[in-house]
């Protein structure tokens, strides 16, 4: 069993993505948004079809992180899988974006992920890890 607050926290990474992923699929060729990645508005327009994509696999990691929620079945293991997925994508996007990727993507995916583990951990002290299931 998950805490409250660990679940809190993968609600908000969630929405954090969301978030992502509406910015970068609708919003990308505003002049305030492209420009805080250093892009021209000609350069912004080259590569908004490869920021859409992002926008889309950001979707993707919102939807994995909601259904991990929502889920009666492998909610710890569907969460961890995506907040690692999450936290990946934060370095990746830190080395080949901008520094503050791993401040925004990622520092929150970590504080969720541990809460998680904390939470999980805390819940079944002695028990053996569970292989399957919740």
């Amino acid at each position: 069993m998950v805490s409250n607050a660990a679940k809190a926290l993968v609600l908000l990474v969630a929405l954090i993505h969301v978030a992502i992923a509406v910015t970068e699929m609708c919003f990308w060729e505003l002049p305030e948004i492209h420009s805080r990645l250093g892009f021209t508005p000609d350069e912004a327009h080259k590569v908004a079809p490869i920021v859409a994509n992002a926008g889309l696999y950001n979707g993707f990691l919102a939807a994995g992180l909601v259904w991990g929620l929502l889920s009666r079945a492998r909610t710890f293991q569907i969460g961890m899988f995506f907040l690692t997925c999450v936290i990946i994508a934060g370095i990746f996007g830190a080395a080949t974006l901008k520094w503050t990727t791993l401040v925004l993507q990622s520092g929150p995916g970590v504080l969720a992920i541990l809460a998680v583990w904390v939470s999980r951990n805390a819940a079944q002290p002695d028990a053996a890890p569970d292989r399957g299931g919740n």
